[in-house]
This record gives structure tokens, C-alpha cells and sequence, in this order.
């Protein structure tokens, strides 16, 4: 990592070390109190939208693992988040379990799930293994709507607020709370699993993984590994989101809720820490602006065919992941490295 003038590493522990200097110190502190303030001045509907993204977050974190990291594609992640949000439901609603251990299981299943269906990975590749992943998204969603008994069917089933012994995240800020604490550990565990010698392996079975088994790398460990965590981080995700909306029906978790967190994670930078969270950020702030932008479009232009301002939101963000492919391919989070050794701002080299 680049670090300021004079300054140096003497030992591993420095060189290891996520925040380096006092500036770093200080910009952390600062976004501390930002985060723990930002209650007090945000609207409940902006809060929602940080819940929301901060959701986005920890779901496309795993993804990024596993893609960005390992480089096995999975185009089911919103499946996996299903198996996360239901098991959560179905463990507090039904059975009484407090809401750590049933957001734990949560992850647990979805992680399982993933092993399952990341096995063809040991043997297939690329788009065939996409195409494996897609499946686990329809029989994911085809099991939740037709295990009526337990998750409600096609018509869904309510979700209590989570809770943690008698205090009840029932707010918007009080969620804010919650959800922006495990989306900090998340990064935090990412931030650190891409450095150590899992992260390492990880990357050489992503760059060559002929050339990773030669080195005595095991493919089929590390690759199922990689599957687990995406998938345990995308079942917490879900887990999170349950509990946030309340509701929980199968709508919540399609096929191109999964194409969305593929297209965060290219625009927001593969294999880098700091990628999901811009990835998540731009799209979801870009929906809102859509969201927006629709009505006023409806009563300017009244004469537009049926169903043409419902199609902007798509077509807008498949022009972003097409100009990023041909602009940035490497991401926001590659620009913004470039930007940071233009302009010397080293308190920003983390």
C-alpha cells in the first residue's frame, strides 16, 4: 500500500495494519460519528435507503468473494439470500428462536445451500457454472412458493422486527443501527480474509487454477470454501432484509435481483474491498433517482407507449454496466486509485 512520505513499515504487524497513521485514525473517528449521528438529521425514508444498502452490502460482499475473489460466477445470489430470509422467518416467527441464532442459521443454511450447488465448480467452469447457479435460483424460489406449510406460498408471510433480549429494532434508525454494525464487520472480515492465506489461494485459483493445483492449492476446498462464505454472507443479508421489510414473499428474490448484484459488483471494482460499497451506493441511489424521475416523465410526456417509463430502470442501468465494461472495466474503485496517485491524497491510500 502507498503510504506518506516517511512514513514506513518495521515490522509485519505495521505493514498489516488497516488504519496506518494518525490521519487515518482521525478520518475513521470522523466517519464514526458521521455514521452514529446520522440518525439524528436523516428522514426515515433516507434511512431506509441506507438500511437498504447497507443490506446490498454485506449480500454482494459475499459475492464479491466469490467472484471477484475466486473468480467462480454464480448468478443465483438473490436465491441464496431467499434461503437466508425465509430460514430467519421461519426460525422467530414459528419456532420462538431469539434473532442472533436464528440470523447465524441463517447464514449456516444459505452457506450449506451453497455447497451444494457450488459442487459442479469442482468440475465446470464459466458459463457452465452459471448456468448451475441459475438453476439453484428457480429451485430455490419454486421450493418457497410451493412449501405453503412453511413459508406461506405465493403469499408470503410477516416477519417480526429483530430483537435482542427485550430491546426491539422497531425504527428505522434503530435498524440503521443494527445493520450498518454487522455491514462494518463484514467489510472488515472481507478486508481481512483477502489478505490472509485463504485470500491468497482464493486469487491464484481465480488467475490459474491449473497452475494454483500445481502449487499444492487444493481446488475442490477452496473453491466449495469460497461458495460457503458468499453464500453465508448473502443468507445474513437475507436474514437482515427479512427483518427489515417485515415481509417476506418470493418476489423479493428474482432472477434479476441476482443480474443487479453481479452489475454492483463489476461497476463497483472486482476484488477489491471498497468495490461493493461503491457498487451499492451508486445503483441503489441511481434507483431512487429513477424512481423519481418516472412520475415527472408520465405527466410531462403523457403520449409515451404503455409501459415505456417502467422499462427506464432497466435500460438505464444496462447502459451503466455497459459503459463501465467499456470505459472502467476494472471499476469505480480502480478509478478512484488513479484519482488518489494524481492528487497525492495519501490519508485516502486505504
Amino acid at each position: 500500500m502507498d503510504l506518506p512520505c516517511g512514513t514506513r513499515n518495521f515490522d509485519y504487524a505495521s505493514d498489516m495494519a488497516v488504519l496506518r497513521t494518525r490521519t487515518h485514525w482521525g478520518l475513521f473517528f470522523l466517519l464514526l460519528v458521521f455514521i452514529f449521528t446520522a440518525p439524528l438529521y436523516w428522514s426515515n425514508y433516507w434511512l431506509s435507503i441506507a438500511n437498504l444498502i447497507g443490506i446490498t452490502v454485506i449480500a454482494i460482499t459475499g459475492l464479491n468473494i466469490l467472484i471477484g475473489y475466486c473468480g467462480q460466477l454464480s448468478i443465483g445470489h438473490a436465491g441464496f439470500m431467499a434461503a437466508g430470509a425465509y430460514t430467519t422467518a421461519v426460525l422467530t416467527g414459528k419456532l420462538g428462536i431469539p434473532f442472533l441464532a436464528s440470523l447465524l442459521c441463517a447464514g449456516l443454511t444459505a452457506g450449506i445451500i451453497g455447497i451444494v450447488f457450488g459442487l459442479p465448480s469442482v468440475r465446470v467452469k464459466g458459463f457452465y457454472l452459471a448456468i448451475t447457479t441459475i438453476a439453484a435460483q428457480f429451485i430455490i424460489i419454486w421450493v418457497i412458493n410451493h412449501w405453503t406449510s412453511v413459508t406461506g406460498g405465493f403469499v408470503g408471510m410477516k416477519v417480526a422486527p429483530a430483537s435482542i433480549a427485550s430491546f426491539s429494532f422497531n425504527t428505522e434508525p434503530r435498524q440503521f443501527y443494527l445493520i450498518m454494525a454487522i455491514a462494518a464487520l463484514v467489510v472488515f472480515f472481507a478486508k481481512n480474509l483477502a489478505r490472509s492465506r485463504v485470500g491468497r489461494a482464493f486469487i491464484a485459483v481465480r488467475d490459474n487454477d491449473l497452475a494454483a493445483e500445481v502449487m499444492g492449492i487444493n481446488l475442490t476446498y477452496y473453491k466449495l470454501l469460497a461458495f460457503f462464505i458468499g453464500c453465508f454472507l448473502a443468507g445474513i443479508a437475507g436474514a437482515l432484509f427479512a427483518h427489515w421489510s417485515r415481509f417476506l414473499n418470493a418476489e423479493n428474490f428474482t432472477l434479476a435481483d441476482s443480474i443487479l448484484y453481479i452489475g454492483m459488483v463489476i461497476i463497483g471494482g472486482l476484488g477489491t474491498t471498497i468495490g461493493p460499497i461503491l457498487g451499492a451506493v451508486l445503483i441503489r441511489l441511481l434507483q431512487q433517482g429513477i424512481m423519481y424521475i418516472t412520475p415527472v416523465l408520465e405527466g410531462t410526456f403523457p403520449t409515451l407507449p404503455a409501459g415505456f417509463t417502467t422499462g427506464i430502470g432497466p435500460m438505464v442501468f444496462g447502459l451503466v454496466i455497459i459503459l463501465f465494461l467499456i470505459l472502467e472495466p476494472r471499476g469505480i474503485a480502480h478509478r478512484w486509485t488513479l484519482f488518489k496517485a494524481a492528487y497525492r491524497l495519501w490519508p485516502f491510500s486505504y
